[in-house]
């Protein structure tokens, strides 16, 4: 892989330093990191677009992108779980 370098401030790189030396990484490695962790908001497109056809073909139904935007997963998983904790044997009642 090619390597570039990029020009920041002397405290920057300083601070950069220290955080990856507490993760035992080098500099590199730890903007690697912190890219990898931060998708451009055309990678972050490009995995719904992949996560919405990969549902499409598992569940066999074609579900509009629209549809898909109007579903609340996040909402529909914590009701599930809270249902779960709230039948949990021996839970003490609050």
């Amino acid at each position: 892989m090619a390597h570039t370098t990029i020009q920041v401030t002397k405290q920057t790189r300083d601070h950069l330093a220290a955080l990856a030396e507490e993760r035992g990484l080098s500099i590199g490695q730890s903007a690697d990191a912190l890219a990898a962790a931060h998708p451009t908001a055309a990678q972050r497109a490009e995995r719904v677009a992949a996560a919405r056809a990969h549902a499409r073909e598992v569940i066999g139904v074609d579900v509009s992108d629209e549809e898909f935007a109007s579903l609340d997963v996040l909402g529909n998983l914590r009701r599930i779980a809270a249902q779960k904790a709230l039948a949990r044997p021996g839970r003490n009642a609050t």
